[in-house]
């Protein structure tokens, strides 16, 4: 039997949920970020905004090159994060199989929720009527045999897009499509590719996987196997996870030190606000890199002692992140933070950082938290501290 996965991804969520609650913002050019004054950096973009070529990790300096016009909005990540929980309401519905990647996507495995809700086209459609009527936002949403195929095919025909890819038409799906639809592939990867005479998915297809794992390493492998559609892995909810972790891939390669530390210190606090949610602490912290040259790196820490403190997790990812780059002149293609080793009951933490420390950032993460969980309208939001 044949696996049904959905991918559900948000369009333009942070965007899009400001858009919503300020209806004079509807159809302007809305960033969501820091100040252009400071070193802000685009948290999302609307749709308009990105017509202008602005995007997500971009410094707000240039987003105001690029469009004068812009309006700019604070982030309310707390926000986000309460909107998320709503959002994760409607999909619990139809499965307990739900694999958050981030506030604004997650997986979901409905194989077994068919006799009850329908196909899983039926499904889709039930999740995107409910996120419209009763949230107001809009998702994308992909069905497939697998979490590749689902997350590709939501992404295909945004905003509000939806595509279902039957088992036996995969490679009708993927053969025409461009080799930039892989995960990683951005545009050195493109020209990279160009030069071996591979524009489509069907050109890597068709390319031996030993000749693309000498050239581009595993990675190379790992894309020959994604052009076959083949992808095994499960959905794991949190419970369930033995890790978690959240990545992102830029959409232009990045070499930005503050950029890049602002992008991993939104990505910890998604890590450990799901630590906290399922009261588990994690004893590894581990940083991904790929960089413009396809090589892919990644580096990690044990600590001490368990935790599921923000603060500690993102001080040891910072760590790691900055002894990377310090000596390296390769611009960053994908990033990625994630932690392991995971404890089922968090524990007492006094041990590995000052009493002093530990407690302040304890009693600063159960706050923002109790904030997100009682209100929903949180505005506290860390900034990774300058290094000199």
């Amino acid at each position: 039997m044949h696996r049904c996965i959905l991918h559900v991804d948000m369009d333009a969520f942070y965007a899009s949920v400001e858009i919503r609650d300020r209806p004079e913002l509807r159809g302007k050019p809305v960033v969501v970020g820091g100040s252009p004054e400071g070193r802000g950096v685009v948290a999302a973009a609307s749709y308009p905004a990105r017509r202008f070529g602005i995007h997500s990790a971009m410094s707000a300096r240039t987003a105001v090159r690029l469009c004068p016009d812009i309006v700019f909005v604070a982030p309310r990540h707390n926000y986000y994060a309460d909107v998320s929980a709503q959002i994760r309401q409607v999909l619990n519905r139809y499965t307990p199989q739900v694999e958050p990647l981030a506030l604004d996507e997650a997986f979901l495995d409905v194989t077994a929720s068919l006799r009850l809700w329908g196909t899983g086209a039926e499904i889709g459609r039930r999740i995107k009527t409910a996120v419209r009527d009763e949230l107001g936002l809009v998702a994308s949403v992909g069905v497939a045999p697998n979490k590749f195929l689902a997350k590709l095919a939501s992404d295909l025909d945004k905003p509000d897009g939806f595509i279902i890819v039957e088992p036996d038409s995969i490679q009708d799906f993927l053969d025409p499509l461009p080799v930039s639809r892989l995960w990683g592939v951005g545009k050195a990867g493109q020209r990279t590719m160009a030069k071996l005479g591979v524009r489509t998915v069907a050109d890597l297809r068709r390319r031996r996987p030993q000749q693309l794992e000498s050239r581009f390493g595993e990675w190379g492998r790992h894309l020959w196997r994604l052009a076959h559609g083949r992808d095994d892995r499960p959905v794991m909810n949190d419970r369930e996870a033995k890790s978690i972790s959240h990545e992102t891939t830029f959409s232009e390669d990045l070499s930005e030190i503050d950029v890049l530390r602002s992008v991993l210190l939104d990505l910890t606090e998604q890590v450990a606000r799901r630590l906290r949610r399922y009261r588990r602490t994690a004893r590894t912290v581990e940083l991904k890199l790929r960089f413009s040259d396809f090589i892919t790196i990644t580096r990690s820490k044990t600590l001490a002692r368990a935790t599921d403190v923000t603060h500690h997790l993102w001080q040891t990812a910072d760590e790691l992140l900055i002894k990377e780059l310090r000596h390296c002149d390769r611009a960053v293609r994908l990033l990625g933070m994630g932690v392991g080793a995971l404890d089922a009951d968090p524990c007492d933490q006094l041990e590995l950082f000052t009493d002093r420390t530990n407690t302040r950032q304890s009693g600063l993460d159960r706050i923002t938290d109790r904030i997100s969980d009682r209100f929903g309208a949180g505005t506290i939001h860390r900034g990774p501290v300058q290094r000199k």
